[in-house]
């Protein structure tokens, strides 16, 4: 498969938009090629001058962690950023398909309704994991791109491994594998199939794992076919400077996030536990995000009695497969004291 017969006519022909930064590489000590305003900002710090559209040096800070070399590397504005792109990229409005797997997070489909891009839904079977029969009786010529979220939201379980590379294997379009809340998780990356799958796109975040949620920052790894295309396409300078410093400054304290990591961990499986023994709660499902999905005996009253008293979860009892359930987050331990506090006197 060539990734390249899957990218739209108009994308192929499209030529980019070229900033002045792409356009003069080298050291200067005045620049009147921009625009910019040159006395500075009226900040502690000067933020006048353009960023570096391809985030170079955080890109390469980023690869000495993850081991990806930075032509696999896009990094967007949040993860959604990268969403959007690839449905800018590989779906032609009105004609091509993509297919998602309810319950999951809801963004997939957001996107392909503002792309005018249909969505096929093949919801996951009830132990959550993949109904490959119906994946495969669902994909048809148009169809370009597959969403797979791993460990997967709302329901918190990673999806089987050999599941997901049967369906890169056996596909004529992209996988796309949303890794957001990898960092919790038993499973491997898929970051180390790179190599070995060129219709591969894995998605992770700087949001949770690494304490950055208001700085919008994602990461997309891909082949260099892919990568370059979104490079292609993306607004010229979509991370902002203080957004690239700040997450280079973060990049160097791995060591406070991995102890976060273990804190989390420890504090989701006692929190689970704890949840388990509560009268209210009829199944705690098994979890390997920073979330937990509980099903309870009345998830409305719940929800409404923990804002009363300035506890705020998710709400999901609507949700296909997700009947009478609340998505609660791991807080710190202090957090999810006061949360066990208010349902045990539910």
């Amino acid at each position: 498969m060539d990734i390249n017969d899957l990218v739209r006519e108009n994308i192929k022909n499209l030529r980019p938009y070229s900033t002045a930064r792409d356009e003069f590489k080298g050291q200067a000590s005045v620049f009147l090629d921009a625009n910019e305003n040159s006395y500075g900002s009226p900040l502690p710090a000067n933020y006048n001058r353009y960023p570096d559209p391809l985030q170079l040096d955080l890109k390469d800070a980023i690869s000495k962690i993850k081991g990806v070399p930075i032509e696999n590397t896009f990094l967007g504005n949040g993860s959604d950023e990268a969403i959007d792109l690839l449905f800018r990229a590989f779906c032609n409005p009105g004609k091509d398909n993509v297919i998602v797997l309810p319950p999951t997070y809801g963004m997939y489909e957001v996107s392909a309704n503002i792309n005018d891009v249909e969505i096929r839904k093949v919801s996951l079977l009830p132990n959550f994991q993949l109904d490959m029969e119906k994946i495969a009786e669902t994909i048809d010529k148009n169809t370009k791109l597959i969403f797979i979220c791993s460990p997967n939201n709302p329901t918190g379980n990673s999806i089987n491994r050999e599941d997901i590379e049967t369906i890169l294997a056996n596909f004529n379009g992209i996988v796309v594998v949303d890794e957001a809340y990898i960092n919790y998780a038993r499973q491997k990356t898929f970051i180390q199939e790179l190599t070995e799958y060129g219709n591969l796109v894995v998605l992770q975040t700087f949001s949770k794992a690494w304490g950055l949620a208001a700085l919008r920052l994602g990461m997309a790894f891909s082949s260099t076919k892919v990568i370059d295309v979104l490079n292609k396409i993306k607004p010229p300078y979509n991370i902002n400077q203080a957004t690239q410093d700040l997450a280079f400054e973060a990049l160097k304290n791995i060591a406070q996030v991995n102890d976060w990591i273990k804190e989390s961990v420890a504090e989701r499986d006692r929190l689970s536990k704890a949840l388990n023994a509560l009268n209210i709660v009829k199944k705690v499902y098994p979890s390997d995000a920073n979330f937990i999905l509980t099903e309870v005996t009345d998830a409305l009253k719940i929800y409404d009695t923990l804002v009363d008293q300035g506890i705020i979860v998710r709400d999901r009892s609507k949700v296909t497969l997700c009947e009478g359930c609340l998505r609660i987050t791991v807080g710190t331990k202090e957090e999810n004291d006061k949360l066990l506090t208010v349902l045990e006197n539910f």
